[in-house]
This record gives structure tokens, sequence and C-alpha cells, in this order.
């Protein structure tokens, strides 16, 4: 009886230590990868967090029929915010990337009068009052009540405070587009569009890394 109970005591020991070392060796494993990885902060994406508000939301937009959508999301959101919850414009941080083919959105009419053409072919977009090349940006005019925005305009969101943000790529590979078809100067074109963007747009070296920041930074995701 006496050898038994010395062994009883002896495997009970063990089971403890066993248990103890398994779970400093799951503590460890965890800690290797990642029960504590927090993302990165870089000075170039802490324009994010000067964007006042206590909901944040980011829209990402990568075609036309998108883009018009996210304007007509982006427009009820504020709407309920402040009809149901008595929020003001300041509560609420919206960031709006145009990248891909929904970046031309977030330009202004003078580059859609001069290369609407270009544009349109490249982005599969016409006017559809006209059925033509748009010559104005569509999403930043009146009287297109049958577009996707239902109404919403560019302007009427960035009087509310909504942050648009353009791809900085989706740019330069457009210019290259448009300089292929006219015979331009990429470069040229490139600075062109740089400088035409829609009042408050924000250019950024790429749309999908602005969407990656903001999610990091607590900005819920919207995509249409």
């Amino acid at each position: 009886m006496s050898g038994r109970r010395l062994f009883l005591t002896r495997f009970t020991a063990g089971l403890t230590a066993f248990a103890a070392g398994g779970a400093g060796a799951v503590a460890q494993a965890q800690s290797r990868t990642g029960a504590q990885w927090q993302p990165e902060r870089h000075e170039k994406d802490d324009w994010l967090d000067k964007i006042p508000g206590k909901h944040r939301l980011v829209f990402d937009t990568i075609n036309p029929d998108g883009f018009g959508e996210s304007l007509a999301f982006a427009a009820n959101f504020i709407n309920v915010n402040r009809t149901e919850y008595g929020l003001q414009n300041a509560d609420l941080a919206l960031v709006f990337v145009a990248r891909s083919h929904a970046t031309p959105f977030a330009y202004s009419d003078a580059i859609w009068s001069k290369y609407g053409s270009q544009i349109g072919e490249l982005a599969n977009f016409v006017d559809p009052k006209t059925k033509q090349a748009a010559k104005i940006n569509v999403y930043n005019a009146a009287g297109y009540d049958g577009l996707s925005n239902r109404g919403t305009t560019v302007d009427s969101l960035i009087k509310q405070g909504v942050q648009f943000v353009v791809c900085a790529v989706a740019t330069r590979g457009l210019a290259g587009a448009i300089a292929s078809k006219i015979g331009g100067n990429a470069d040229n074109i490139n600075n062109e569009l740089v400088s035409n963007l829609v009042s408050n747009a924000r250019m950024v070296p790429a749309g999908i890394v602005a969407v990656n920041r903001a999610q990091e930074r607590g900005y819920s995701y919207v995509s249409a």
C-alpha cells in the first residue's frame, strides 16, 4: 500500500507538471503566431485619424455602378444617423475610396470634358442621357436620377464631411492609357488628372492600401 501511494503521488505530480508545461508551450505558441498582433502605424496614413467622428466607415468602389451605389448608401448612412440617432455630420467619419474603374468619378468636369471619350471607353461607361461619351462627371451633376446614386452627388457628400480618396496607381494607369490613345505624354496627363480632382479629394499611393489602412484604424468596410 505504501508503494502504491508513492506511485500515485509521483504520477499525479507528473501530470500536474506536464499540464503546466503544456499550458506554457501553448502560450508561447500563441505569442509566436501573433496573439498580441497589432498593425504597424505609418505617418503617411495618420490623416485617417484626423477625421472627426464617433462612427467610422470606408466605402471601397471599383466600377461606375458601385461608385454611384456607394454615394446613395453614404447619404442613407448620414441621414439615418441624423434622424434616428440625433448625430451630426461631425459625429461620422466617412472615407470614400475611388479606385480601378471608379477612379475617374473623382475627377472634375474639366477632365471629363477633355478626356471623356477615352475614359468612357476604358471604364466601359457612357452618358445615360446621350448614350455617348460623357462630357461631365455625371455623379456630380443634377438631372441624373436614373443612375445608381439615386440623385446623391459627390459635392453633396463633400458638404457633409465625406472624405474622397483617389488611387494614384489607377490614375497613372489611366494617364498612360489616354496618352496611348491620343498620342500624348503620360506624365503630363497624369499631372493634369491629379490637379483636377473633386474639391476635397485626397490622392493616396494606392486605393487598395487606403482601404486596408482604414480598416486597421477602426473603419468598417462597405463595398458596392
